[in-house]
């Protein structure tokens, strides 16, 4: 499915080949395998090299035979595999099958066109088999967040937290993204807080990026020890209805820029106009974290087996799922049952949206 995408695009824009450098296109291609070694970088340790009738993986010596034996071998299409030693690396490689060649890339090389935005359109769009396994990482990683929320105690660190919910979530071999924790006035004052050693009084809030086989998993939960004041109540019950507006509005056919702006419009209903300038509202999600930030001038148009997570906020509170687009409905593929929700009617649906774990 992915290969029939990338020779359309070759089509399209008159390529004969295309480069594919980053891990996440190579799961793409590969139905979830993975080419990874250093977590930091975009780019794995095997390269693609895909043409109309060939498709080649370029790597050195040093990983080919892994590379072979574990990612490989599933893989149903035929692949011939190019190496060389590590200390000679395998640009000359890339340069000599694309010799003479119209190339394209996910990457800057050479005079290659870039790519970016053609592969990021159509990968985004995710079939039957993707779907599923993206059902399947989206309870692991919710689990992984959950669990931790039931178990986390005042006076640990936001370090020990986020050590917590790693643990969890590479038991499962969930790749981490990101892993944001905050406690008590952090949480006020930080809409993307990074751990630290502050221990955790009474108020929580956890986030999670997880990726398996390529897809990401975005989610966010709140937990807080005793009764909830006036006005965190009054937050989470008018961000649950900003966070219903964004999600009702996305629907096959609407662009990505009206659906923002119905939800800015929630903002704005609820007395907090400036609040979304805090804070990116999210976007397109699937082979990437964000595949970008939705503003009001985005015209990408929605489409079914598209994933959206939207992650709208006010103080002390952040809501935040995946969610997968269908013709008629919007599945939360991040929602497990395991977990307190307020039910909010918005745009004739009801959904189920976290609500804060009071423990």
């Amino acid at each position: 499915m992915a290969l029939g995408k990338i020779r359309n695009i070759m089509k399209e824009n008159h390529l004969d080949g295309i480069l594919l450098r980053k891990r996440n296109h190579f799961s793409w291609v590969t139905n979830g395998r993975q080419n990874q070694i250093v977590l930091g970088i975009t780019e794995g340790v095997a390269d693609l090299v895909i043409f109309e009738d060939e498709v080649y993986v370029v790597t050195t010596k040093m990983e080919e035979r892994r590379i072979k034996e574990e990612e490989l071998s599933h893989f149903s299409h035929e692949v011939k595999v190019v190496t060389d030693e590590w200390f000679k690396g395998s640009d000359h490689l890339i340069s000599e099958l694309g010799k003479g060649k119209r190339m394209g890339t996910d990457t800057p090389f050479k005079d290659y066109a870039d790519m970016t935005e053609e592969l990021k359109r159509v990968r985004s769009i995710l079939d039957e088999q993707e779907v599923e396994r993206y059902r399947k990482l989206c309870q692991d990683t919710a689990w992984s967040l959950e669990s931790v929320c039931r178990k986390m105690e005042p006076g640990q660190t936001e370090h020990e937290i986020a050590g917590m919910v790693a643990e969890q979530a590479i038991s499962k071999g969930i790749r981490l993204q990101v892993l944001l924790v905050a406690t008590d006035e952090r949480i006020y004052s930080y809409r993307h807080p990074v751990p630290t050693s502050k221990k955790l009084k009474k108020h929580g809030l956890l986030v999670i990026c997880g990726e398996r086989e390529g897809l990401v998993a975005n989610l966010t939960r709140v937990v807080h020890f005793g009764p909830l004041s006036q006005e965190l109540s009054d937050h989470k019950e008018k961000l649950a209805r900003i966070d219903a507006a964004f999600i009702t509005a996305t629907k096959p056919g609407t662009t990505v820029g009206e659906v923002f702006k119905k939800g800015i419009q929630q903002y704005v209903e609820e007395g907090h106009p400036e609040d979304w300038k805090l804070l990116h509202q999210g976007g397109p999600t699937g082979y990437d974290s964000r595949e970008f930030i939705a503003t009001m001038e985005s015209e990408t148009e929605v489409k079914e087996n598209m994933v959206f997570t939207w992650n709208p906020s006010l103080p002390g509170v952040k809501s935040e799922d995946t969610v997968l687009i269908q013709q008629n409905k919007a599945e939360i593929l991040t929602e497990t049952g395991g977990w307190p929700y307020l039910e909010v009617t918005f745009g004739g649906q009801t959904l189920r949206r976290p609500d804060i774990l009071i423990r």
